[in-house]
């Protein structure tokens, strides 16, 4: 897969998620396992899942904002870094909840 092909949810993920999620996959999917693996309890992986659902679901629906897809492919395409690219949708994103 070539960077363009890296769907905008990916993107938006922050690096620690991206190696949660890697560390899920590995551990088969298993919650026991991931809480073992962090030292944490059950339930606080769970929240962690829930929460990285979340943030893959809000950032699905905000892909068919206009605005934000054109952000999001200047970021694919390195004509903005994606550090930059997601300071202008958080931008963009507090603004639109102001009014």
């Amino acid at each position: 897969m070539n960077k363009n092909e890296v769907p905008a949810w990916v993107l938006s993920l922050e690096l620690d998620e991206i190696e949660f999620i890697k560390k899920f996959i590995l551990s088969s999917g298993s919650l026991k396992e991931l809480a073992k693996g962090y030292n944490v309890s059950y339930p606080t992986v769970r929240i962690r899942v829930d929460r990285i659902i979340q943030k893959i679901e809000l950032n699905s629906k905000a892909e068919n904002e206009p605005f934000i897809a054109y952000i999001k492919q200047m970021a694919i395409e390195d004509r903005i870094s994606i550090d930059d690219a997601k300071r202008i949708i958080d931008k963009y994103r507090q603004e639109r909840s102001n009014t």
